[in-house]
Order: structure tokens, then sequence, then C-alpha cells
């Protein structure tokens, strides 16, 4: 961490009561701890209890804040099932709850939207407590359109709907911005060169706000070949400016309905290729119905 910890918060007697029940959805610094707020400090040092991804982390957040004797429990999509009742019982109760993640603002690419809905849907207040959020830090620095764009998360892990999502950013007016692992960032570099032309513009940030904070601009087969020599490490968030319409022939949309059909049906195959090439999906599907 690049910096230390704000000044140690009030005793938690001084604070209990400086909550309205209810569920807050709190953001946390993804690397810098001088983007501690205030409010967030406050709001952690007077629940009832904290929700978090990984206990050992948001103990390790705790104790730069110097907050201590607020209990912990474990939220993920693997608890999930079983602590949602639990939480709901409390927020019913009066309590005030506080749900993190391991860095940046819940719900962001990490568990937690159920939990909001079955609080909302209970009757419970649930408020914001705003804060950093990775893919909107790489936004505001990368130097692309910011008009409109469309967050992505993690790309599919599966080769082919991989393939299919990068196929449909062919032609898109909006910036894409994504997630991505070291390991794999080369890999989805070398397969966005291959679908939208090897000097397809990309921007890669990483490390946001730590020590090493990095954000590269560049072709995407140069990139690729970069970070397969030397895979980084750290969060990493890649977007993808606007892309300029490809002209697609008639014959290239030929074979890309020839090749979806082999694994989709012929009402997803049009939709597919319809996203891809700027065609319409009602005509590929009628021309493709008409020859069988």
């Amino acid at each position: 961490m690049a910096s230390s910890p704000p000044d140690r918060p009030p005793p938690r007697a001084a604070t209990a009561r400086l909550l309205a029940p209810g569920l807050y959805v709190a953001a946390t610094p993804i690397g810098h701890l001088g983007d501690i707020s205030q409010r967030l400090r406050e709001t952690l040092a007077s629940a009832d209890l904290i929700l978090c991804e990984d206990t050992r982390v948001a103990g390790r957040l705790l104790q730069a804040m110097a907050i201590d004797g607020v209990p912990l429990r474990r939220y993920d999509d693997h608890t999930g099932e079983q602590v949602r009742p639990l939480v709901l019982s409390r927020l019913a109760a009066g309590e005030a709850l506080v749900l993190i993640s391991d860095a940046g603002t819940p719900l962001i690419s990490d568990p937690g939207y159920k939990l909001v809905r079955a609080a909302r849907d209970a009757g419970a207040a649930v408020m914001t407590v705003p804060g950093p959020c990775a893919a909107i830090a790489a936004l505001s620095i990368a130097g692309v359109p910011t008009d409109s764009f469309t967050f992505r998360g993690f790309p599919p892990a599966k080769a082919g709907a991989r393939q299919r999502l990068i196929d449909r950013l062919a032609a898109t007016e909006e910036t894409q911005i994504f997630y991505e692992t070291g390991p794999r960032l080369a890999g989805f570099l070398t397969e966005i060169a291959a679908r939208l032309g090897d000097d397809c513009p990309v921007v890669i940030a990483r490390e946001l706000t730590k020590r090493y904070e990095e954000v590269v601009d560049g072709a995407a087969a140069a990139l690729a070949k970069r970070y397969a020599d030397a895979p980084p490490k750290g969060e990493i968030v890649v977007i993808l400016p606007p892309q300029p319409p490809i002209e697609i022939t008639e014959e290239e949309v030929e074979a890309r309905m020839a090749k979806a059909l082999q694994s989709l049906s012929l009402k997803d195959a049009a939709a597919e290729v319809a996203a891809a090439t700027g065609r319409k999906r009602r005509d590929l599907y009628q021309a493709w119905r008409d020859r069988t």
C-alpha cells in the first residue's frame, strides 16, 4: 500500500448510533489507503456486522483503519444462500449492516446483487457509501470516448463464447470495459487482434492507485506479444474504444452463418451473425430457412 491510513476513528462506543438501520453497500480502496473516506470509516466503525468476500482481507483493512470490535461475516457466491436469511433477519431487527468487496465497489463484477434485491424486497433501506471503482477509474484516464460505454466484467472462460462476444464488438458504437487476469491477458488480446484486426486499439490499465500503476495503449497484436513475453501482475482493466464499421462481404456473411449453425439453432445463429455484421436478423433467418 502506498500511503499510511487516515487518523484513528473514534471508539466504537462513540459511533455506534451514527448509522440508521439498513444495508450499506460500501466501496473500499482499490489500492491506495488515502482513498478511504471519512464516511467509509464511520460506516464501518458503526456497523453491527460487516459482510465481506474474504474475512482476512476485510480484517486487514479494518486493522489499517484502526477499527476493532466489529464482527465480520463471509458473504460470496458460495455462502449467499445460507447467509441471506440471517442478514434479512438482522435487518428486520433494526440493525445496520455493511456489504463490502475485497476492493472497489461491491456488485461491480462481485457477488451481492441477490442480497440487495432481497433486502429491497423485504422493505429494508439500502444505501450507498460510494467510492473507488477500477472500471470507472480506468475509463477516466484512458483517453477514449466516455459518453457511452458497456462494462462487461471478465470475458467468458470458454473460448467459443469469448470469440462470439468479440465478434459482436466489430462495429460497436460504445466503449467496452473488461476485467482480466494477468495469465489470460495475452490470450484475450490475441483473440481481439484475430477477430477485430491486429491494429485494433486497446488500453490496458493495471495496479490503479498503487505504486506500479500503469496505463498502456496500443495495437491489440503488439500488446498481446508484449504481455505474452512478460505476463503482468495485479488487477487489470482492458478498454476497447468504439470500433469503426468493418465492410463485410456477402461471402463472409455466408461463412459466418455456416459456422454458427454448427453449434446454434437457426434463430440464434441469425441473431449472432446479425449482431456481428450489421445485417438484419430477420433477413438472415428468412434466407437460410428458405434453403431447408
